[in-house]
């Protein structure tokens, strides 16, 4: 595509914000890509930009952002969870809790485990290692 590969190089008027080079770089490393064509790179961009102001937008709409006119952390793992277009995010933006917390679920599930199979044993090894 001449005129939008003429329009990207122009300086500040870009069309899109995100860094094109970075967007082939993460194309490029699925194995199934051999090559990339320079309007599908910048479609795959803008799609991108699109998608991330829409996670915002909605996240900002639908958390405690409106009252603190802030977005933050929290909002966007509660919508990972809570919202079902989002939710393959869940993994990528899990909600965050204390340290405390999660060694307590940590012993849980140990005490859960040791009944059942005996896996213990790595996991020991594993905690050394931290």
């Amino acid at each position: 595509g001449g005129k939008m590969a003429a329009r990207l190089s122009g300086g500040e008027n870009r069309l899109v914000s995100l860094p094109l080079s970075r967007i082939r770089v993460i194309m490029k490393s699925s194995p199934e890509v051999s090559s990339i064509n320079q309007d599908a790179l910048f479609l795959t961009a803008k799609a991108t930009e699109l998608f991330v102001q829409y996670l915002a937008t909605y996240s900002y709409k639908h958390g405690r952002g409106k009252e603190k006119n802030a977005l933050t952390y929290s909002d966007l793992s509660h919508t990972a969870e809570e919202c079902e277009t989002f939710q393959f995010l869940a993994d990528i933006l899990p909600k965050k809790i204390l340290a405390s917390k999660y060694l307590k679920m940590l012993e849980k599930e140990k005490r859960d485990g040791e009944v059942g199979e005996g896996d213990e044993d790595e996991e020991e090894e594993d905690e050394d290692e931290a």
